[in-house]
């Protein structure tokens, strides 16, 4: 049993783990973020449901994008916030959009609209983290044990 829950820790620990599990802690930011914009603008300002989508969409990724630069990519980042990875970070987010928004359509038919919202947020996470894990942030190669982005503090800012 003591060498299952090693393994288990092990498992737990390994770099791909923790940067999922700090990924949803920001994601669960953002859902908020998203919900709320959403609904804002859904029952408040009774806008259809597709742009409504979108609208909250592209604040919930601003956000997200400023948050997993600074924490779960930190070291492939340097913390530094660039035009050029916002920009990679909202194209590769089309993807998890399209994913949202087809579920949420396709759900709303069969479920309370902010049912299929929920679950439409859970396939967007889904395809945002491969995409943020596998393209955006992606190491270029090992400096001091680390793997991290060659271009250092000189990168074009988000300025």
């Amino acid at each position: 049993m003591k060498v299952f829950f090693r393994r288990v820790f092990a498992a737990l620990s390994s770099p791909t783990i923790l940067k999922m599990i700090s990924f949803a802690m920001v994601g669960v930011a953002n859902a908020l973020v998203d919900f709320g914009v959403f609904a804002f603008a859904y029952k408040l300002l009774g806008m259809p449901l597709v742009p409504s989508n979108v609208v909250a969409w592209l604040v919930a990724v601003s956000g997200s994008y400023v948050m997993n630069t600074l924490i779960t990519f930190r070291h492939e980042s340097g913390r530094i916030l660039r035009r050029e990875d916002y920009l990679k970070f909202v194209a590769s987010g089309i993807l998890g959009l399209f994913a949202a928004t087809t579920t949420l359509v396709v759900l709303s038919y069969f479920v309370e609209v902010f049912v299929a919202k929920l679950v439409s947020i859970v396939v967007g996470f889904a395809a945002n983290f491969s995409m943020s894990h596998f393209v955006v942030f992606r190491p270029k190669g090992p400096i001091d044990g680390k793997l991290t982005d060659h271009r250092g503090a000189s990168g074009q800012d988000l300025a």
